[in-house]
């Protein structure tokens, strides 16, 4: 056995030693994540019931710590998969059993048939849940399966198939009297093709991979340059995300609500839906922000929707948990988008307001048991939000992925109503490899007012060091006017944020209240650095100054104020405005929890340096500051300002990722908006362009090499 297993081997037994209801069959409060939103239960758990005893994920993260956290309720012992540097990660450690199956790339583990075989046949599993990506719409898989007698957690090998090409699935949509987009029923050529074919539907058009799926391999082209551009890139991620570099264009539905319904159907020809979800608010055709039900939808136009979605099932013969996905206009028309045969990223909304556990009832499906739900029993009960929660800057283009170890890392678990499933944990390494996602952070309420809140409330708390994230966005777009509304669509970022997210815009009076906060901290440093320096002359009979005069800086503000301690809070006046911060809040923690004018506010303290620096998270935004006695802050003309540097005739590399292609060479001549390289992260391509005219200097990298966020990739003179 080597060390590593071995170290693994012992971390399992001590586990199971420490945390007994960790253990198979019992149930778990907070497992690797994920804890369901127990707000009731629709179709519960029967242990009587015959079950497998044994399943594999192949899959990691959050979506196998989530399989898991059912499968152990129902008894199941599972089995993990994971590459060498997912050894120990926190699927892995959950699971029964283990087996490496491969190096870092995807396509050395993840996506190995042989060697996941290898690992069923090596530990006896009796059925595997793919979860979502992967191999979890690969036909093939399927087959090689069931040639092994081993049972699929999901559909039969013919529906993915047929739903998994879109050209297909459109066709069989529209045999089961499904409402479809108008577009080009066959294979684009070539670039020139896709143009010509585009002119004949007429812009603006949707050119997108025809067995993609998860936003990957699409563009929108309102032109004739962006189809060409739109055909070469949608080509190149649809050959790295699926082996399949075909490409199909069809009518973009302007202004669209992108709407889903969720389907369950057995082996008996049984099928319902689960309602909808709203899946609008996009960035890249990649969903940010889901929620159950949509406020856009009347019953009418749901039950429309899931009547179809049934129909569509039930013609190609769907057993398992599957989203039919449907492109809704401004007059409530809707039209198939896709299906996905497999199980949604944001399942677990849907759970919530139904009260029905999903992967228990692919299980179910799986092991042959019919439906024991039929469509009577399936309401609404409250609201679902779920916030993507990603290791990426949401400054760059809406999110460009970051890389980095999870030096400190708290789930907002404490607050009610809210689940976290997440596949990372304090110490957690996000790479280049797989999807930077760190959590779906789902809140629950009575109404939609409610589960928005829960949703802020738990982005304030929610602790993430050592990554760019993209929480900041998120809070944001949760208290925006339209959001708030309902009326949004899949534009709604580019409306909103036409010039990208800049941040938090804060209003007059929030720049009092974080000047406030900032002073508050500040003087809260300042008298526990005399107490524990054993200043007895300040912390003792000495007198404390009456008033501190102090000057706050953060953005582009400058902001004079003065404080004074006030029995047991602090008094900060701003502009004429005084604001009372309690003081009994803590600096040891991350979260400071202060009552500022009676008004319960969660700020967190990333970073207390010297000079005054402080950086706090104020309403999802970090705000560098320094705070400055009025004095010190005179002294401050006297230092001479850095130099700037001119990048302008640099190529820098956005994002951590790998260099795909290099399109010039030293002593090239190019233009402004050239395209000089192709970055890939994640499987999402990404062209960098020249920044201005001129003549290439250097190119410091080549294909296949990977890159960090601000190398410089190329140089012009």
């Amino acid at each position: 056995m080597s060390g590593a297993l071995l170290r693994r081997e012992c971390y399992r037994m001590l586990r199971r030693v420490l945390l007994p209801s960790a253990r198979p069959g019992l149930p778990s409060a907070r497992l690797c994540g994920v804890r369901l939103c127990s707000i009731y239960t629709t179709d519960p758990i029967r242990p009587e019931e015959p079950t497998f005893t044994k399943i594999l994920i192949a899959n990691r993260g959050e979506i196998a710590c989530r399989v898991m956290k059912t499968a152990r309720k129902m008894g199941i012992k599972t089995v993990a998969i994971h590459s060498d540097v997912d050894s120990y990660a926190p699927h892995v450690k959950l699971a029964d059993e283990a087996i490496c199956v491969g190096t870092a790339l995807a396509r050395d583990s993840y996506l190995r048939m042989d060697k996941i075989i290898e690992a069923i046949k090596e530990t006896g599993a009796q059925a595997v849940h793919p979860g979502y990506g992967f191999l979890s719409e690969n036909a093939e898989f399927v087959q090689k399966l069931e040639d092994l007698g081993v049972s699929f957690i999901g559909p039969n090998a013919a529906a993915i198939v047929g739903m998994g090409d879109k050209l297909e699935s459109k066709r069989l949509a529209m045999a089961a009297g499904v409402n479809t987009i108008p577009g080009f029923d066959g294979i684009v050529k070539d670039a020139e093709d896709c143009v010509k074919i585009s002119n004949d539907i007429g812009y603006p058009v949707m050119i997108k991979a025809s067995a993609g799926g998860g936003g990957k391999g699409m563009r929108i082209a309102w032109n004739d340059d962006e189809a060409k551009e739109g055909f070469k890139l949608s080509t190149s991620e649809a050959a790295a995300s699926f082996g399949d570099d075909r490409i199909l264009v069809e009518k973009f539905v302007d202004n669209p609500r992108h709407i889903e319904i969720q389907v369950l159907g057995d082996k008996h020809g049984n099928a319902i839906y689960l309602n909808e979800r709203e899946c609008s608010i996009q960035r890249r055709n990649q969903k940010v922000i889901e929620e159950a039900p949509s406020v856009f939808l009347d019953e009418a136009t749901r039950r429309a929707m899931g009547q179809q979605a049934v129909a569509l099932a039930k013609q190609i013969g769907y057993s398992s948990a599957g989203t039919v996905e449907f492109l809704v206009d401004s007059k409530k028309n809707f039209y198939f988008l896709e299906m996905n045969t497999r199980l949604q990223v944001e399942h677990p909304i849907t759970e919530c307001i139904t009260g029905v556990d999903l992967v228990h009832q692919m299980i179910r499906v799986a092991k042959g048991h019919p439906l024991r739900l039929s469509q009577d029993d399936i309401s609404i009960r409250g609201w679902a939000m779920e916030s993507r929660v990603y290791a990426e800057d949401p400054f760059k283009n809406f999110g460009l992925p970051s890389i980095g170890r999870l030096s400190r890392y708290q789930e907002p678990l404490h607050l009610p109503k809210v689940r976290c499933d997440s596949g990372v944990e304090e110490g957690s390494e996000i790479s280049i490899y797989y999807d930077p996602m760190i959590c779906k952070l789902v809140c629950y309420g009575d109404d939609r007012e409610e589960a928005i809140q829960r949703s802020i409330q738990a982005l304030d708390a929610y602790v993430i060091r050592g990554v760019t994230h993209n929480i900041p966005l998120l809070r944001d777009i949760l208290t925006e006017e339209r959001f708030v509304s309902g009326n949004i669509s899949t534009n709604y970022l580019p409306e909103v944020y036409p010039d990208g997210f800049k941040g938090k815009q804060v209003s007059p009076r929030e720049k009092v209240e974080l000047t406030a906060i900032l002073a508050a901290i500040h003087l809260k440093d300042e008298l526990r650095s005399r107490v524990f320096l054993n200043d007895h002359r300040s912390a003792g009979n000495a007198k404390l100054p009456d008033v501190w005069d102090l000057v706050i800086k953060f953005g582009d503000w400058e902001v004079p104020c003065t404080a004074r301690l006030a029995k047991d809070n602090f008094e900060v006046t701003v502009d004429n405005t005084t604001v009372t911060v309690d003081s009994q809040f803590d600096l040891a923690t991350p979260l400071i929890e202060a009552n500022i004018d009676g008004s319960h506010e969660t700020v967190q303290l990333i970073k207390l340096g010297s000079a005054g620096e402080i950086r706090i998270r104020y309403k999802g935004t970090a705000f560098q500051s320094q705070v400055l006695t009025k004095t010190a802050n005179s002294l401050l003309s006297l230092i001479p300002e850095k130099p700037k540097v001119d990048q302008s005739k640099q190529v820098l590399s956005p994002m951590p990722g790998l260099v795909k292609t290099i399109n010039c060479a030293p002593g090239d001549m190019v233009a402004e908006g050239q395209e000089l390289c192709v970055i890939e992260a994640m499987k999402m391509q990404n062209s960098l362009s020249a920044a201005a005219s001129g003549k290439v200097k250097a190119v410091n990298v080549k294909p296949g090499d990977t890159v960090e966020e601000e190398q410089v990739l190329v140089e012009l003179e």
